[in-house]
């Protein structure tokens, strides 16, 4: 039986990489065919068949390529030449994706701005991305407004919406435009290789960087999750990730137009509405990140929530306390995880829905892709490297930085980077294997386990070390939201005067009160004693990302300083437990005092 088990799952896993491979293997950086000739073969296809759905309106594959086809000669219009850049700084939208979509035709670049920035971060990518227009909306206008005097050269606003002042009312100029494709001659010499986006890092850490997203990347996503979902021309994905992200606003619409099917877009993600629109507009697939998965679950039971005609839900960061219940308590038959970064080189697929793996890489296909895991040192924040001076590859069950062996010859190798070279240059290990050679850094800790699945552990920075042991943030945060009335959780390390190493700190939303005597328990059940939060932070909520990613950079900062943090405050008394961090029991641990 367990031959027969394995032999169904490596056939599972082949049909897939079979199908991703078939709609990839002929992009080529020195092609002429552009991410926009992909998408204007589909019209061609299916012109008439429904392609997007939002807030009760539908677009047609034509339609939708008429109103991309005014943007590019709006652009035209306004003199833009292939190359320059134009700013899209709004929510989900039906216009969104016509807008880079047909810009795209004229080789114009489009930055994607993130929709919920505003003041210096806003600023900063408006900055770098070097546009002279940005295109907003009702939404966006007044945070654009409010952000003006940090920019370092003035910008022409273009607003789908009435204009006012010295916006200019870009739906007004659209009229005059033709709804014709644009020459193809406008292309003529661009390649493949040539910038087709700008997408940002979510700046948890700081400041967003721009990934320079080129034609070529652009068709890897789309084309690539055309093929790996199986999608078909009857499929409806729901999407209400933001566009602004390659999961949603490339793989996500790149399996629904590259076969013929449709896209049912919310404006932003809602627990609440979620089964009511799923079952309302038959969607059969969706697109997630693992929080929103968790938001589902947490939710309260939904009467919609089995009725659906759901056959896959597919995305990334799907945590393994979270896999089961999803596929199980909402019906769902197949559940596609994968791994990427919008910048990376590095891809994995979960074909064979091994629960808790983000891909795998059979032996038998080792020597033919570009991923290895290396030995990290989470002190240095630098792999470990023998007396040759090369890394060292893990073993099975070895936690390993994840890397991605960069010019192979392959598309799907290039590592084009960020605007910032100097950004760029951090992301890139040399020497890795072999002498001359050069290898993306995810950032990612990963360990596999003998079958070459994957497993996701958590980034370089996240990890710590405390009293001599190396304390996975991500592994933490898993066993305390396993705690009842645990909404969100999400750990780090801070400082402690005097002593070696970072002590845990976990930020907690509850669903109720929190009981600091059972929460002590549970953590001692669960973790090892050295991993046991020693401060516990109360939040109304999570500060997240658009994509729902904490943002850990303030909490570290606010530390475990009850004068600058305004909710509950716990420490982890050696003799109490889990009391009340007061003012001055925060003075003895910075006097050292309380030995930790």
């Amino acid at each position: 039986m367990r031959f027969k088990a394995r032999l169904k799952r490596d056939w599972r896993y082949w049909q897939g990489l079979s199908r991703t491979l078939k709609r990839v293997k002929s992009i080529a950086r020195e092609s002429d065919n552009l991410i926009c000739d992909d998408l204007q073969a589909a019209v061609d296809q299916w012109r008439e068949r429904p392609a997007m759905t939002f807030e009760g309106r539908t677009l047609s594959y034509g339609e939708l390529d008429a109103m991309a086809n005014r943007y590019a000669h709006w652009a035209k219009g306004m003199n833009l030449r292939r190359g320059q850049v134009v700013a899209l700084f709004m929510p989900n939208r039906l216009e969104y994706f016509p807008v880079w979509y047909g810009l795209s035709k004229v080789g114009v670049v489009t930055a994607l701005i993130n929709s919920q920035l505003a003041g210096l971060p806003l600023a900063h990518c408006l900055n770098i991305s070097g546009a002279a227009h940005v295109i907003v909306d009702a939404d966006t206008s007044p945070v654009f407004e409010a952000t003006r005097a940090l920019l370092e050269r003035p910008m022409q606003q273009w607003i789908l919406g009435p204009a006012q002042g010295d916006q200019r009312d870009l739906a007004q100029a659209l009229k005059s435009c033709s709804s014709l494709p644009p020459d193809r001659g406008v292309r003529d010499g661009m390649t493949a290789a040539d910038t087709a986006l700008l997408i940002f890092t979510s700046g948890t850490t700081g400041l967003p960087k721009a990934a320079r997203i080129t034609h070529m990347r652009a068709q890897l996503y789309m084309r690539g999750f055309a093929g790996s979902t199986g999608a078909r021309d009857t499929d409806r994905i729901y999407v209400t990730l933001p566009l602004y992200h390659a999961t949603g606003g490339l793989c996500a619409l790149g399996a629904a137009l590259l076969n013929g099917g449709s896209v049912v877009l919310r404006r932003k993600f809602s627990a609440s509405h979620f089964w009511k629109e799923i079952v309302a507009e038959g969607c059969t697939m969706f697109v997630y990140i693992g929080e929103l998965c968790r938001y589902l679950v947490n939710h309260e039971f939904d009467e919609d929530e089995t009725r659906h005609k759901l056959r896959m839900a597919f995305g990334n960061g799907l945590r393994p306390d979270v896999w089961p219940t999803l596929k199980q308590r909402f019906r769902i038959p197949e559940i596609l995880e994968f791994y990427g970064s919008t910048e990376g080189n590095v891809s994995m697929f979960n074909f064979d829905g091994r629960e808790g793996a983000i891909g795998r890489v059979p032996k038998w296909l080792k020597k033919k892709v570009n991923v290895r895991l290396v030995q990290f040192d989470i002190e240095t924040e630098e792999p470990v490297r023998g007396p040759s001076g090369l890394c060292i590859e893990c073993g099975a069950g070895q936690v390993g930085l994840c890397i991605g062996q960069i010019g192979t010859g392959d598309a799907r190798t290039d590592f084009t980077g960020y605007l910032d070279k100097a950004a760029s240059d951090k992301k890139v290990l040399r020497d890795v294997l072999a002498r001359g050679d050069a290898w993306f850094s995810t950032g990612d800790l990963m360990k596999m386990d003998a079958d070459g699945y994957f497993y996701f552990v958590d980034r370089v920075g996240d990890t710590f070390r405390w009293k001599g042991e190396n304390v996975s943030t991500g592994e933490v945060a898993e066993r305390i939201q396993a705690f009842p009335g645990v909404l969100e959780a999400t750990v780090y390390g801070v400082a402690v005067e005097g002593a070696d190493g970072r002590a845990g700190m976990a930020a907690i939303v509850m669903d109720g009160a929190f009981d600091p005597v059972a929460f002590g328990e549970h953590v001692s059940r669960e973790l090892p004693s050295y991993a046991q939060p020693l401060f516990v932070r109360l939040l109304p909520a999570m500060d997240t990302t658009g994509t729902f990613k904490v943002r850990k950079v303030d909490l570290v900062a606010d530390g475990f300083d009850p004068t600058k943090i305004k909710g509950a405050l716990f420490f982890h008394d050696p003799k109490k437990g889990y009391a009340k961090l007061t003012k001055a029991t925060h003075e003895k641990l910075v006097s050292g005092a309380i030995k930790i």
